[in-house]
């Protein structure tokens, strides 16, 4: 992907001219940043250099030593930013060093306040680009340029999607996964896929909204279809349903939730399965069906409702997913997104009915990690920095 045109060649520390890569230097100095900044949440992305040699830490200026300890040092940042320390990926080369990807979200409707900490911690001393990708990319613009003086050099988030599947997968060859028995509690596991020889594969990005994206190579993929109803629907749904606030908080509810009070399934039709469509008993025959009566109303609890919209928005989103898998003759699906975080419920839903409405043609794959931000191939998922 072309860079936009921008200053001249940097110096490598001051004293000559490196080899440009893209628009970037091939080795770019300290710190290392992608962000990709979304509808519901924004997503960073830093790389913690671990093979530091002792000239370089003795030339390493207080500013990056303040940015470094505070971002490895913690875990939470304000009320509500978190660094999932379970993500982390050590030993990754990246741009010919080695070192630690650490991997940190917040709410998108933070970012004045993340704006502000760039602000307090003196990045734009550092740098005078950062790499990212998303919606927000170009929304806050304005305020990185005009707060922080910080140019965001904007990525397509597709293309970084796909290049960052590739790259995790390449870098930890059991990142890809499913769920084995997923309708069974007791035999139910997470077994590592293959995925070697991927192509062509459908991809499922569940954020705010859903893309899918039918990929047949590496440079050949296209956005074939979607849905406005994702994890920004879910989250929104159960916040007017039952007062929770966080994701974190509608999840919990819901895995504690009966969704059986609050839709209404094929044996509460048929009286058992409607065996000439081969529709089993406990098929939903209609989302929140029984909110029509209010003797079922009086019934449900709020964890019930939340347990109702997870299940609702899953089988919507598994239902285009494995009908557009059809129509492109693809039986490989990638399951990604922040909708999946600590959410195994819908893993498992969307695992069972692609497997299940397919007779077993179709899987549902998922991934360890979140990738939107990540781009090993052009180094584009950094932030480009004076050459000082």
């Amino acid at each position: 992907m072309s860079a936009d045109s921008g200053p001249s060649k940097p110096l490598c520390n001051g004293t000559s001219t490196i080899e440009m890569c893209n628009g970037y230097c091939s080795k770019p100095h300290m710190p290392w940043f992608g962000m990709d900044i979304g509808g519901t949440l924004a997503k960073l992305v830093y790389f913690e250099p671990t093979d530091v040699t002792p000239d370089e830490e003795e030339l390493e200026v207080e500013t990056l030593r303040t940015i470094r300890r505070y971002l490895t040092s913690n875990v939470a940042y304000g009320s509500d930013g978190v660094r999932d320390v379970h993500l982390e990926m050590k030993n990754v080369k990246l741009a010919g060093r080695v070192g630690t990807l650490h991997f940190i979200r917040f709410p998108t409707a933070s970012m004045k306040s993340f704006i502000e900490l760039a602000k307090e911690k003196k990045l734009a001393t550092l740098a005078d680009t950062i790499c990212a990708t998303g919606g927000g990319a170009y929304k806050f613009e304005e305020d990185f340029n005009k707060e922080v003086e910080l140019a965001l050099h904007k990525l397509d988030e597709l293309q970084m999607l796909i290049q960052g599947i590739n790259f995790i997968d390449d870098t930890y060859p059991s990142e890809c996964f499913y769920w084995a028995h997923p309708d069974d509690e007791e035999q139910c596991k997470k077994v590592p896929f293959d995925f070697s020889d991927p192509y062509p594969y459908l991809v499922v990005n569940i954020g705010s909204g859903v893309s899918i994206i039918a990929v047949k190579s590496q440079g050949d993929y296209a956005r074939v279809s979607g849905t406005s109803l994702g994890g920004g629907t879910f989250l929104g749904l159960c916040c007017l349903l039952t007062g929770c606030n966080t994701f974190e908080e509608a999840i919990e509810m819901a895995a504690q939730g009966d969704s059986k009070k609050v839709d209404k399934l094929v044996k509460d039709i048929y009286g058992g399965d409607y065996d000439k469509f081969n529709l089993p008993g406990h098929v939903v025959a209609s989302s929140f069906g029984h909110m029509m009566c209010e003797d079922h109303r009086k019934t449900v609890c709020k964890e019930d409702l939340a347990r109702s919209t997870l299940v609702t928005i899953t089988n919507n989103i598994g239902s285009i997913a494995r009908m557009t898998a059809l129509n492109h003759g693809i039986n490989k699906v990638v399951f990604v997104g922040n909708f999946l975080r600590v959410n195994p419920i819908a893993m498992k839903l969307l695992a069972y009915a692609m497997e299940y409405w397919s007779k077993g043609q179709l899987k549902a794959l998922f991934l360890e990690h979140e990738v939107c931000t990540l781009d090993n191939t052009k180094y584009n998922a950094v932030l480009r920095t004076h050459a000082t």
